[in-house]
């Protein structure tokens, strides 16, 4: 029987330590081309329809919209479009005078994919756009977002996600570790993908799309997660997501764990309905074309599931080693030896998380306590990953946003 249970777990082991490294052997391309800008700087040409679906948002979408107004792009060039849904307040009405258009949303609204499904229905047709930028209403612009943008569409990108910064990385632990999350991302998934003609991920502002990419395929949502479904079908048709590191767009990150939670428990749902709706799609496809974009998301899909399994194998290492049962893999000699194992793995995220601090030049003062307390921040992330494995969140919630305080001049590098 002992040897029985030794093999599944080294069978589990295996699927776990493959994974694992599957991720970091393709994150060391991020180190390819170190700090060089992946597009070239061209003359201002595409016009962009810019929407941002608001709820309940009148504190900080003016913000937004006056960093959109201060763009360092022909203002004939754009022209920002605002989707109230299920508001109470003044969104409508703070919006409207801060200069933006406002689409008045006519159908039921449960999630940001139908505003962005039904706002793209009415814009599609209109000629006078090459393409959509679709923001969330507590962000920041740089001012060269939009150039940025224009250079990559000049280049021939069809779809493309932005560098996602953080406007409040220095309010707590919490709003540090996101920061983090997202630096993590942005370096070791879209930029290492970048590099050796991978897709990068949409997630979710921040991101550009082409209105022919509209036009031929329309933009549908089954998920609460939109932007992880949408770089999945992406991958389905063959279009690569860019990765556009020069163009920044700063992120309000909630402030308490409560916040946290639901937006994470979103998130968990929306992979795991992914996994679920398009999983099987993207390795048949992976399997016939070669695409690695395919394989890429379906690894993204599974990640829930894949922490959840890295946890268990924790437990019955614990179990192992209390009972004496002998294992021969490196990680059962390290865990065997005690505190020495959480040392090593909670010293070598440490080092990423600075390294990519100066990586994206910010001060480690400003984000010390999300560097210090990130590996806590991964860590509570496996009570939601098993919650949503037996029961999804099913609706989208509402993350209170009011950090209208913050001044983009104090953010620009």
């Amino acid at each position: 029987m002992e040897s029985i249970v030794v093999t599944i777990y080294y069978i589990l082991f295996a699927v776990a330590f493959i994974y694992s490294m599957y991720f970091a052997i393709t994150g060391l391309f991020g180190f390819k081309n170190y700090h060089k800008s992946m597009f070239s700087k061209h003359k201002p040409k595409y016009k962009f329809g810019i929407i941002i679906a608001g709820r309940n948002e009148e504190k900080v979408i003016p913000a937004l919209i006056k960093t959109l107004k201060k763009q360092r792009y022909p203002e004939s060039l754009y022209e920002i479009f605002v989707v109230p849904n299920n508001c109470t307040d003044n969104t409508e009405k703070v919006a409207r005078e801060a200069g933006a258009t406002i689409i008045n949303c006519t159908v039921p609204v449960k999630r940001k994919g139908d505003a962005l499904e039904f706002t793209f229905k009415k814009l599609v047709n209109r000629e006078d756009l090459d393409a959509f930028i679709i923001f969330d209403a507590d962000n920041l612009v740089h001012p060269d977002f939009l150039a940025r943008m224009n250079d990559a569409l000049c280049e021939g990108v069809q779809v493309a996600q932005c560098f996602r910064d953080a406007k409040n990385m220095g309010d707590n632990w919490l709003t540090g570790s996101y920061t983090l999350f997202y630096f993590i991302q942005n370096f070791f998934f879209n930029r290492a993908r970048m590099n050796y003609s991978g897709s990068a991920a949409i997630n979710g502002t921040g991101f550009m799309v082409r209105r022919s990419v509209i036009q031929k395929y329309g933009f549908k949502s089954r998920t609460i997660t939109e932007d992880s479904e949408f770089t999945g079908q992406c991958a389905l048709r063959g279009i690569q997501v860019a990765f556009v590191e020069d163009a920044i767009t700063y992120d309000e990150h909630p402030q308490s764990f409560w916040a946290s939670w639901k937006q994470r428990k979103r998130w968990t749902s929306g992979c795991l309905s992914c996994l679920k709706i398009y999983g099987g799609k993207l390795l048949k496809t992976f399997f016939k074309t070669g695409n690695i974009s395919c394989f890429d998301m379906v690894m993204m899909y599974t990640a829930p599931l894949m922490m959840v399994l890295g946890f268990f194998l924790s437990i019955i290492l614990i179990a192992f080693n209390i009972l004496g049962v002998e294992l021969f893999d490196f990680f059962s000699y390290l865990y065997a030896s005690g505190l020495l194992f959480f040392i090593v793995f909670y010293l070598a995220s440490v080092a990423m998380n600075i390294f990519v601090v100066k990586y994206n030049k910010k001060s480690a003062k400003n984000i010390f306590s999300g560097i210090i307390f990130f590996a806590l921040f991964l860590a509570t992330w496996i009570p939601i990953n098993i919650i949503c494995i037996f029961k999804k969140t099913e609706n989208w919630e509402q993350i209170k946003h009011d950090r209208s305080d913050v001044d983009l001049d104090q953010l620009v590098n």
